[in-house]
């Protein structure tokens, strides 16, 4: 096959081209927009822009085996610069966007993250962290979760098991217990306890290439196995798809089970889950200032449609709204079984 030539060929998948050509020959199953045409739907269209998806590089402190961002320790030239930054305020502040949601890497390593977030609440807007929990036990990030609370900023934190082996094989040695002590520590400033207006969301996806069971029931899971063996409280739970594409599409093909996972992810297609999947209301913004529908696109680098802005510096709420959605066979992986977003499960 295409897809496994390519890697023994000694050719990496780092390239966004080379992902898009592995899933434009993916014809063992539709295309995506086929999909939705033999389910009577139209082209899929975004509705007003109500969240700014901010991500602020690939600098991160872990090298996920899932992580569609490919983002690691080396990844240091990749960061957003303070005149991008400041584009997305302008954007921000000149538009009736309520949530910033900001994600990397990990977004805390950025230097100029703590000004963007003081920034961004100095105009009222809710914001977002998205958190892989370790950062806040690194040597130089200790007073990152004290700082996320005066500023009563979202807390969204990966942990993708509550046993111990699953999380630390798909992240790392000893993440889990490093998780722990992070998620303790935000417990004790206030986070996810009973009526506190600080939120923490964990944030659940599989281990291998299953797809993520019922939301509720896993919530509830979570909730007595982290509360009985750690004392540990959350607000809620999200459960997301493994999307095949950067580092999990290469780990798919190298273990030879991309065809069946893509097989899986489409013949899951839930027809219910397309109102509500998260480029409807959402837009992306790289570390560069270049726009895309959503975090995946933008991993790919498929731009926007022909005639939309492109940049942040020509954001238009006016124009972005009701803009076609670019798609490919990724998009599966936000239409399967319940459906899955940067908010969860869908349907």
């Amino acid at each position: 096959m295409i897809q496994l030539s390519l890697l023994r060929q000694g050719h990496e998948l780092a390239d966004p081209s080379r992902q898009v050509e592995v899933l434009n020959r993916a014809d063992h199953v539709a295309g995506f927009a086929e999909t939705l045409a033999q389910h009577q739907f139209p082209i899929l269209t975004a509705n007003k822009v109500e969240i700014l998806q901010v991500n602020v590089g690939k600098l991160c402190n872990q090298t996920c085996s899932h992580c569609h961002v490919d983002a690691g320790p080396d990844r240091h030239a990749e960061n957003m610069s303070r005149e991008t930054f400041e584009d997305c305020l302008a954007a921000i502040a000149n538009s009736d966007i309520q949530t910033v949601d900001i994600t990397g890497g990990a977004p805390e390593m950025n230097p100029h993250f703590r000004w963007f977030v003081t920034e961004i609440r100095k105009l009222g807007r809710h914001v977002i962290d998205r958190c892989n929990l370790t950062i806040l036990t690194v040597n130089g990030y200790e007073e990152t979760a004290q700082f996320l609370a005066d500023q009563k900023v979202e807390v969204v934190a990966s942990l993708p098991c509550y046993l111990e082996e699953n999380t630390d094989a798909q992240r790392g040695d000893g993440v889990f217990q490093k998780s722990i002590a992070a998620l303790q520590k935000l417990n004790s400033l206030g986070y996810g306890q009973p009526d506190s207006e600080l939120e923490l969301s964990l944030v659940y996806n599989p281990v291998g290439t299953g797809l993520p069971p019922d939301q509720q029931s896993l919530e509830d899971a979570y909730r007595e196995q982290l509360r009985s063996r750690f004392d540990i409280e959350f607000t809620r739970l999200y459960t997301v798809t493994n999307m095949p594409i950067s580092r999990y599409l290469e780990d798919l093909i190298r273990q030879e089970k991309f065809t069946e996972y893509l097989t899986k992810l489409a013949n899951a297609f839930n027809p219910a889950t397309v109102e509500g999947v998260m480029c409807r209301n959402t837009l992306s913004v790289d570390y560069r200032g270049n726009l895309y529908d959503c975090d995946f696109n933008q991993m790919l680098e498929l731009p926007l449609a022909e005639g939309q802005p492109r940049h942040i510096q020509d954001f238009s709420a006016d124009l972005l709204a009701g803009r076609e959605i670019v798609t490919n066979r990724h998009c599966f992986g936000c239409t399967a079984g319940a459906g899955s977003s940067c908010q969860g499960a869908v349907a």
